[in-house]
């Protein structure tokens, strides 16, 4: 049976161009109860200058996850808002917390807890960059581009290529880097990765929660792309078993005291502190990280912390150039693709600021 999971753009551009009438459409976005990315529109008087002009909403929480039946309206509260390149114009896309009736945060809100790390630790001004690594599937769950039933050759000609062959789907990545430069993401770069069909973007560097919101919606930019070309999007840190590499999500990281002259100092203290906490940091890592974590396949065992200089092996890497300097940043190359980047930012505030009464992202990743 045929597919109709392509959208026909040529169709869609003839309401497009549609005069709106002075309206806005607004589409929210939030995290669902599986770390999932929903979205619904909303038409709006006039644009909105600041988050604070954004109404707040809500949604059926007992068929996202994230509410019982008998009790289910989740409220939408606004945090930030991006140009939207899909329906262009005045037209936005809105990032929103979920929140409960009762006023708590939902339990896949994990931006509230981590907002109150950053806040207490501005003086840090820690910055963060996030390497999203992610694997394109054809709409039957084939990997996209690969022999039907079969396999391309081994890795080896796929890690920055260039050719038929080589890559695969790179529309689908030039459209998403176009999409989330129109929507003001910080998007510093892409490649594609060691296995075909596997790709990265890169956001940063971002200060404190603007890193976790600008993952956010850039992903959701890439799932909507990827609509228009009938192609999947896996954020699986093992989607395909055998000798091919799994996919993270290496975080970056730097305090102003790691970027000024000297900084190594504080850089080595920060990855002290990591040792002694890796258990607690796998622990918000990412789900099935342990296939990912070998050992194998640029990865560091998942058992052992380890630190070095220009080792892709390693638990956290220290860039050559940030070695030779003496200052700088350093890389975490433990989470997997599928985390979600509050916790992970979160929990390394904690660790390398320090923590704060009243939150523990451990104990927040498990919250129900």
């Amino acid at each position: 049976m045929s597919s109709s999971v392509i959208s026909n753009g040529a169709n869609l551009a003839k309401y497009m161009d549609l005069p709106q009438n002075g309206k806005v459409i607004a589409e929210y976005i939030w995290i669902d109860g599986t770390n999932g990315i929903r979205s619904k529109g909303k038409t709006l008087d006039k644009k909105p200058t600041s988050v604070d002009d954004l109404p707040e909403w809500n949604f059926d929480g007992s068929s996202t996850e994230q509410a019982p039946g008998h009790d289910s309206d989740v409220y939408l509260r606004p945090v930030a808002m991006y140009a939207d390149p899909f329906r262009r114009g005045d037209n936005l896309i809105v990032l929103a917390e979920c929140w409960n009736n009762d006023g708590t945060p939902n339990k896949k809100n994990h931006r509230y807890a981590a907002s109150k790390l950053f806040e207490a630790h501005s003086d840090a001004e820690i910055w963060f960059g996030i390497e999203q690594e992610y694997t394109l599937f054809d709409e039957f769950g084939n990997v996209y581009g690969w022999p039907k039933g079969g396999f391309p050759g081994p890795q080896g000609p796929y890690y920055c290529g260039v050719g038929t062959g080589k890559v695969y789907a790179r529309d689908v990545v030039e459209s998403h880097y176009r999409a989330c430069l129109y929507a003001g993401i910080n998007i510093s770069g892409i490649n594609a990765e060691v296995m075909p069909s596997q790709w990265e973007f890169q956001v940063g560097p971002n200060l404190g929660i603007s890193m976790g919101d600008q993952l956010w919606v850039a992903r959701y930019l890439l799932e909507r792309v990827a609509e228009d070309f009938g192609v999947k999007v896996s954020f699986h840190p093992k989607p395909l078993q055998g000798d091919w590499n799994g996919a993270g999500c290496h975080t970056n990281v730097s305090t102003k005291d790691m970027r000024l002259e000297g900084g190594m100092k504080y850089i080595e203290e920060a990855i002290e502190k990591l040792s002694l906490r890796h258990k607690e940091h796998i622990s918000v890592y990412g789900e099935d990280n342990d296939k990912r974590l070998t050992g194998r396949h640029e990865t560091a065992s998942i058992a052992q912390f380890s630190s070095g200089v220009a080792n892709r092996g390693a638990s956290v890497r220290i860039p050559r150039s940030v070695n030779k300097d003496g200052y700088g940043y350093f890389e975490d190359r433990r989470p997997a693709s599928n985390i979600d980047p509050y916790l992970v930012t979160g929990i390394m505030v904690e660790t390398v600021c320090g923590s704060i009464p009243g939150v523990d992202m451990v104990a927040e990743a498990l919250r129900e």
